[in-house]
């Protein structure tokens, strides 16, 4: 019998003081968990900067704006080419091969121009590279001006930015909170208690098992001759 009892026993020991917390215990912990993990990353991450620099497609020679239009979104899915990196490390500082995690290149549907991007750990280095890619990238459009009839120009420097892109501690605390309490809900919800209809029947329990009842028999006895 003791073999039998031994793995409800354990069982009971294992969720007994679990059972005995508080229903909304698991809210406030996953909050709180959250917002120190969430606290802790912000204060850990190092700060990134980005500043972005503006390139213009002009039509050449009466070409069609459309033209232009149509080169701009070609230029900039090769602004962070191997080629256009290659032209830009010198005067950004840092290899081609680094230096394409720290570009980013976007073009607009209604008007001819490519924004460059450029993201560091420092404000000045971030508007260092968006310039020197926005640059190379012009550098590359006009050696073919002739035949696409449309040259490149910088329209907009970059600026260095006044402070970091990346979120804030605070706000990493805030995300992190929100996340935890969001867990701590789902975990609320997957608690049961007698009271929310688990009438505390274990199934491992050789005792609670239902004895079947010995039916009637419909057969007649047979009589004695």
């Amino acid at each position: 019998m003791n073999d039998v009892r031994e793995p409800r026993s354990r069982r009971t020991r294992g969720t007994s003081w679990w059972r005995a917390l508080p229903r909304w215990i698991p809210l406030p912990v996953g909050a709180g968990l959250g917002l120190v993990c969430g606290l802790g990353y912000g204060l850990a991450a190092t700060p990134q900067y980005t500043a972005t620099a503006y390139v213009l497609v002009v039509p050449q020679h009466g070409a069609d704006p459309q033209t232009a239009l149509g080169f701009a979104q070609a230029y900039g899915r090769i602004a962070a080419g191997p080629e256009v990196l290659a032209g830009a490390q010198t005067a950004a500082g840092t290899p081609a091969a680094s230096l394409r995690g720290h570009v980013a290149a976007a073009t607009s549907p209604d008007a001819p121009m490519i924004s460059v991007t450029g993201t560091s750990d420092t404000g000045g280095q971030a508007a260092r590279i968006a310039d020197a890619v926005a640059n190379s990238l012009t550098a590359t459009g006009n050696r073919t001006s002739e035949a696409t009839g449309v040259r490149l120009l910088l329209f907009s420097p970059a600026a260095a930015p006044a402070g970091p892109s990346s979120p804030s501690a605070t706000l990493s605390a805030a995300v992190g909170a929100s996340a935890g309490g969001l867990l701590g809900g789902l975990a609320l919800l997957a608690r049961r208690r007698p009271e929310d209809g688990y009438d505390g029947h274990d199934p491992y329990d050789p005792r609670s098992a239902a004895v079947p009842s010995p039916s009637p028999s419909h057969e007649h006895p047979r009589a004695a001759v």
